[in-house]
């Protein structure tokens, strides 16, 4: 083994520290799902789940459900310093075996 130095990227985890803290950040590692899901251009909204709608299983089926499960697996890991959206990328990871168009327009909203 050897010594590397102080720690500044690991895992896709960026490392800031000062005297008394460290800080973790995954700025870089949203932009990348963000251009994996081609949204790099999209606005930000105030929160990370629309209040007014419910996910059921009861709609059309989504056409690429590889996509869908490869976004939500990287928000999955997005939630280590990200936990302000934990419930709601939780609540997508419900509906992983077999998503739908609402679910996807819910992710889509996540990102």
């Amino acid at each position: 083994m050897t010594d590397l130095g102080p720690l500044n990227y690991f895992l896709s985890i960026s490392v800031s520290r000062t005297s008394s803290r460290m800080f973790l950040f995954q700025k870089k590692y949203a932009t990348e799902i963000l251009e994996h899901a081609d949204m790099e251009s999209c606005n930000p909204c105030r929160t990370p789940v629309d209040t007014c709608t419910k996910l059921t299983a009861f709609s059309p089926p989504v056409k690429d459900p590889t996509l869908y499960r490869s976004l939500a697996g990287a928000l999955q890991y997005l939630t280590f310093t990200r936990l302000d959206i934990l419930y709601v990328v939780q609540q997508i990871c419900l509906f992983m075996h077999d998503p739908r168009e609402p679910h996807m327009a819910a992710l889509r909203h996540i990102l």
